[in-house]
């Protein structure tokens, strides 16, 4: 059995931001530091982080007023920006560059007067973020049967942008059937789907065509990690989703000769490399990256941090 590494794989420049973000802050201030939602989807960072003195909160309300607090990569809607405003706290906004892009587009299509369509999962930090940064109406949808059930008539003035870590086949299917549904929509096509997202959905397809199972090192909560495995079975190749090498079974590898590795985003290197070991010790004889797009991108901390380092 050998192993194929995808690459380009794990951690994206907006996530790589955000951790150094919430380190350096913690060095600045020292800690307790708060963080407003999981840093990014990733229980090992999460824990890792906490060790060194985050505190992660699900509520504004749970930060003591004035303490040093750092907004997730995923972003937040403006009734956050303004509670913590209330409470004084010292903010260090850790929002991925990307989703920041589309919650202006967002707010640039509603001042204009259009609804705003978001194309995304309901339930997800990004998209919850980016309805509550626009004052105007607001649809969330991410199935065929969620467009079909809009309220807006053919008409009315409608505009869509979309979640950064969705699956471009899907993500596609659905914008052609808004277009269907509403001619006139303006929007930014696939624009929106960040570019760690979609080389790595590229990186696995290619990988599926070498191999007879792949394997994604992820969070079961991260988005991208759960769209690179249905990419990975949509490209005909049995994918499981795994957090850490724990969580690999070896009845998956009886009778296969080729395994492959991706990571999501949110997924530190050596969490990969502790499943290809898991892998090496189940009667894997070979480990190896295969070439593909190296990223050069590289966002900008914000001033506040600067100084750190």
């Amino acid at each position: 059995m050998n192993v194929l590494l995808a690459q380009p794989r794990g951690f994206c420049a907006g996530v790589a931001r955000a951790i150094e973000i919430a380190e350096r802050a913690i060095e600045m201030y020292g800690a307790p530091v708060y963080v407003f939602h999981e840093i990014v989807h990733n229980g090992h960072v999460v824990g890792d982080l906490a060790a060194r003195g985050a505190v992660f909160v699900e509520d504004i309300a749970d930060i003591p007023e004035g303490a040093v607090t750092v907004f997730s990569a995923h972003g937040v809607s403006t009734a956050v920006v303004e509670s913590a405003r209330a409470r004084g706290l010292k903010v260090i906004d850790a929002t991925c560059p990307l989703v920041t892009k589309v919650h202006l587009q967002a707010q640039r299509y509603s001042q204009r007067g259009y609804t705003i369509v978001v194309v995304g999962h309901a339930e997800h930090e990004e998209v919850d973020g980016t309805r509550g940064s626009v004052n105007g109406p607001v649809q969330v949808v991410g199935t065929l049967e969620e467009i079909a059930a809009l309220p807006m008539s053919r008409d009315e003035p409608v505009a869509y942008v979309t979640q950064t870590t969705l699956s471009m086949n899907d993500t596609r299917e659905l914008i052609a059937a808004l277009e269907e549904r509403y001619p006139d929509i303006v929007g930014p096509g696939l624009e929106d789907i960040c570019y760690a997202t979609m080389n790595r959905q590229r990186a696995v397809q290619q990988l599926a065509r070498r191999v007879d199972l792949i394997i994604v090192v992820g969070a079961h909560n991260s988005s991208n990690s759960n769209r690179l495995q249905e990419v990975a079975a949509d490209s005909g190749v049995p994918a499981w989703l795994v957090e850490d090498e724990r969580e690999v079974q070896p009845i998956w590898l009886e009778g296969v000769r080729s395994v492959g590795i991706t990571a999501g985003a949110s997924t530190p290197e050596y969490l990969v490399r502790r499943v290809y070991e898991k892998l090496t010790e189940l009667g894997a004889a070979s480990v190896r990256e295969l070439p593909g797009l190296a990223e050069t991108v590289r966002f900008r901390l914000p001033d506040s941090l600067s100084q750190a380092g």
